[in-house]
């Protein structure tokens, strides 16, 4: 049986409650076709629903299915899809009202109840807790994975599953901590394609060093599954952050590409040079503490000089060389023209793609946060020639420092 829970925003205490026995879809929205209604102007009609569905490791599990214009966050984390574990809350869109998701458990003998001495109830704590104010303890462990406690699920894809975790036993660090744990699931371990772009990304984090760049923890295999440990960012990407927030202002987002050209002059001046092939807002975090810029995904990394391979890129930020599997340095920075249009508009910069004598070429002429001479840095480092775009990430970076 699920039970969900609306929750006082501030005091967290139970305000009212539904039960479902025997329900495998439950529809959660503004509309009154909805199973549970919330009149909050913030919910959307049809905002998420809850889906039970079968895993081959967990049997029967529950998974949320956002819909909602305004987001839903799952314990303080925006989500679209996501596995869902007991205790969970859901808040329908920044602000908005709390849901706490509870499954009826099924108790053996020997687990301990809520009268037992070692046990707490984790009561009183806030949606954004991880650990409980009470005992210290994590309020919520999916599994435990060698060392690893899995607290949450941070995104799902066809490659695997990423994690926020805890190294219980203080290996990495000598004491407990948060980090992101990567997993490839067993199905894409079987393609060689998979396995070479998961490993290479271990590889690659493992011989770099620069704050720019997550720190590499550990990589191994447990039941068939390959797994990643790295440092956990605590910030956000800037593709959420836009959707969020909003363009920003030529200034910050000058800044942070100034930020980004740092990291790939690091990694163009590696021997042989490493190129990133996936630069885009979504792999682009930036920090909560300094507001600095660290690039993630280093699956897409390839040296300069090994043969043409897959095109990877993601649509409206890649080269036309990448396009056709022959990446360059220059393929990183030409990323940097479509990312900053996506900065300043908060708009996919395939809007501005328009035909331009043989090729296809950003017009921003109608954009008024973008000036003449950032227009012009933008025109040069996306020519359709490499040759004709700077040559390194310092020329860019110095190109942009003038726009400032």
């Amino acid at each position: 049986m699920v039970t969900l829970t609306l929750l006082d925003s501030q005091k967290k205490t139970p305000l009212k409650q539904w039960h479902f026995e025997k329900k495998s879809v439950i529809r959660i929205g503004r509309s009154a076709d909805n199973d549970v209604i919330l009149t909050d102007v913030v919910v959307s009609r049809h905002h998420l629903e809850l889906r039970q569905i079968h895993s081959q490791q967990d049997g029967n599990c529950w998974q949320i299915i956002s819909k909602g214009a305004n987001g839903t966050f799952l314990n303080g984390v925006l989500v679209v899809q996501s596995l869902l574990s007991d205790n969970s809350l859901l808040q329908l869109a920044r602000g908005g009202p709390i849901l706490k998701f509870q499954i009826e458990p099924v108790k053996s003998p020997e687990e301990p109840t809520a009268s037992s001495p070692n046990s707490c109830t984790h009561e009183g704590n806030s949606p954004e807790n991880l650990f409980c104010i009470h005992c210290g303890q994590p309020i919520s462990v999916l599994q435990t994975i060698r060392n690893y406690q899995i607290l949450r699920i941070l995104g799902q894809g066809g490659m695997g599953t990423t994690y926020l975790a805890r190294d219980q036993t203080g290996e990495i660090a000598g004491y407990p901590q948060l980090l992101v744990l990567k997993q490839m699931n067993a199905d894409m371990a079987k393609i060689a394609k998979a396995r070479e772009l998961f490993e290479r990304e271990a590889h690659t984090l493992k011989s770099l060093h620069h704050p720019g760049i997550p720190k590499y923890y550990d990589f191994f295999v447990e039941g068939g599954k390959k797994y990643l440990a790295m440092e956990l960012i605590h910030g956000q990407d800037l593709e959420k952050l836009i959707l969020l927030k909003g363009p920003v202002t030529p200034k910050e987002a000058i800044a942070w590409m100034i930020q980004t050209c740092d990291v790939l002059d690091y990694l163009h001046s590696q021997d042989p040079p490493l190129i990133h092939r996936d630069i885009k807002p979504a792999n682009l975090m930036v920090r909560n503490s300094n507001r600095r810029i660290v690039v993630l995904d280093f699956g897409a990394v390839k040296e300069i000089g090994t043969a043409p391979g897959t095109r990877i890129g993601a649509e409206g930020y890649c080269a036309p060389e990448q396009e056709r599997g022959q990446p360059l340095t220059q393929s990183d920075l030409y990323a940097i023209g479509p990312t900053l249009i996506y900065l300043l508009t908060g708009e996919n910069p395939f809007k501005f793609y328009r035909p331009r004598g043989r090729n296809f070429r950003f017009d921003l002429d109608k954009v008024p946060t973008i000036t003449p001479q950032l227009r012009e840095v933008i025109d040069r480092v996306t020519e359709p020639l490499p040759r004709d775009r700077y040559q390194t990430a310092k020329e860019l970076s110095a190109a942009l420092l003038a726009c400032q």
